[in-house]
């Protein structure tokens, strides 16, 4: 046999993706996801299409049966991109462009499996401790995939990958980027260490595990809001009350709620920045103790108390901690400072209202990527035309049949909830870069106004018929639980 651009001897170069694997008769490339079957590349997984059922309340699930030849696909199946393979670089029509009839109107779907150099995923981690500073380095293997970003209300934010961590490090840096990304995307846990912080594990839809401690509640909101919204549950049973919070501790009877249902004045003084009336700053340094912060005993950010504006014998004091995990109770003796005392039964109800009102904490992972350059032109043949359609919200864009959110402003820059998608729906190529799975939806006169490949379009018929660019080397269709 003669070697030609696209053979060497038995090896069949694959073009599924830039590297370009030149394959071996009865192996796959380095990705895995195509082989050489008797001469000609395959697909090692099938396309996975989604059907509405009436057992699952109409809620998209995936549709499995066993082969291509089989009866007919359900009337309402939906096409998605995983398994359906790539077109890259798409100087080519895009692997599927399928003609369907929705509620009556003539639509096209056109499915590809995107290459993502540049992509990354954004982790919420809803925790009250202090995980690392902002901008702190997030490693996996030893490796800087990303960084710490700015907090949100009751959890910790980490921004990973991107195109510098993937490619513009050095192969090391790039392999264990990719290999983080593949794994948070697809719902696996992740071993992450924050520079000068907190070592954590993280995995969608499951609780954090901060310094092997696993994560329980997400605090119901600052010491300033949990004022605010048990103020009067604290009424009457004692005379004082701190949440105490790393963002914002409150006082109860220095506070507007406080104030405005009558709370008599104490004489407490807190060793903190003062920012509004029962509102303290800079308590403490952030740490994995009381409210996110580094307390162990959260009398350190109590100063003396003032016997002119209230403080007495007896004073009865509650330190809670945004959770409700930590509370402690005192009563102030004749030199007013106070001492720990049990809990009145009374006051157990209101700290359990705070734990009642605290959320599951869990990590989200939401996976970010930009769907550029040529991606566009394997779905029409003036690419900006579709840009402007996904950002006019005329063409739907969806990842794995799950919803997505569109940046706006220039390209289309999207993001989606990973646990929207069915499990092993991303994969990689060894670029290094991730492989999602991508569906454009709209109306068949508009893609065709779009520049779309008419003579590309067909029916599930036919693509059940004819299967793709490359066929599918599955036998049987993975039964996968719904997303």
């Amino acid at each position: 046999m003669t070697d030609t651009p696209n053979r060497m001897g038995d090896k069949i170069r694959c073009d599924a993706c830039p590297v370009m694997c030149y394959i071996a008769p009865g192996q796959t490339g380095a990705c895995d996801r195509y082989g050489n079957e008797d001469g000609r590349i395959i697909r090692s997984d099938p396309v996975l299409l989604l059907s509405k059922t009436v057992e699952e309340g109409g809620r998209l699930v995936p549709f499995a049966r066993p082969g291509w030849a089989d009866d007919p696909f359900p009337a309402d199946a939906l096409v998605t991109g995983i398994g359906a393979g790539t077109t890259y670089p798409d100087y080519k029509p895009a692997p599927f462009i399928i003609a369907s009839d929705i509620e009556g109107a003539d639509m096209v779907t056109v499915v590809t499996e995107a290459i993502f150099s540049y992509c990354g995923v954004k982790v919420k981690i809803d925790t009250d401790r202090h995980l690392g500073l902002e901008t702190a380095p997030v490693r996996f293997q030893d490796a800087v995939i990303g960084h710490v970003t700015t907090a949100e209300y009751g959890s910790q934010m980490l921004s990973l990958g991107g195109v510098h961590h993937l490619t513009g490090g050095g192969k090391a840096e790039g392999r264990a980027t990719c290999a983080a990304l593949l794994a948070l995307c697809n719902g696996e846990a992740v071993d992450l260490t924050i520079d000068g912080g907190s070592a954590v594990t993280v995995q969608a839809g499951r609780a954090p595990i901060v310094d092997g401690r696993p994560e329980n509640r997400m605090r119901v909101g600052c010491g300033s809001a949990t004022i605010g919204m048990f103020a009067d549950q604290w009424q009457g049973l004692v005379d004082e009350v701190v949440v105490v919070d790393d963002h914002i501790t409150g006082v109860v009877s220095e506070h507007q709620a406080g104030k405005v249902i009558g709370w008599e004045p104490t004489g407490i003084k807190i060793l903190g920045h003062r920012s509004t009336p029962g509102r303290y700053f800079r308590v403490s340094e952030p740490g994995l103790g009381w409210g996110g912060t580094k307390l162990t005993d959260p009398l350190e950010i109590l100063g003396p108390w003032n016997a002119k504006k209230g403080a007495r014998p007896g004073l009865r004091l509650l330190m809670v901690s945004t959770t409700g995990e930590e509370f402690a109770y005192y009563e102030l003796d004749a030199a007013l400072t106070p001492q720990p005392r049990e809990i009145p039964a009374a006051l157990l109800p209101s700290v359990r209202l705070i734990d009642e009102n605290c959320e599951p904490s869990l990590c989200t992972v939401l996976f970010m990527g930009g769907a550029g350059g040529s991606l566009r032109s394997g779905v029409t043949q003036n690419p900006v035309r579709l840009t402007r359609s996904v950002q006019a919200r005329h063409t739907r864009l969806t990842s794995g049949g799950a919803e997505t959110f569109i940046w706006p402003g220039g390209g289309i820059t999207f993001m989606v909830d990973v646990t929207r998608l069915p499990p092993g729906a991303f994969g990689s190529v060894p670029t290094p870069a991730l492989v999602a799975p991508l569906e454009f939806t709209l109306p068949r006169a508009e893609y065709l106004a779009l520049g779309g490949h008419a003579g590309a379009i067909r029916s599930l018929a036919e693509m059940q018929q004819e299967g793709g660019e490359y066929p599918t080397g599955a036998r049987l269709w993975p039964k996968v639980e719904a997303p």
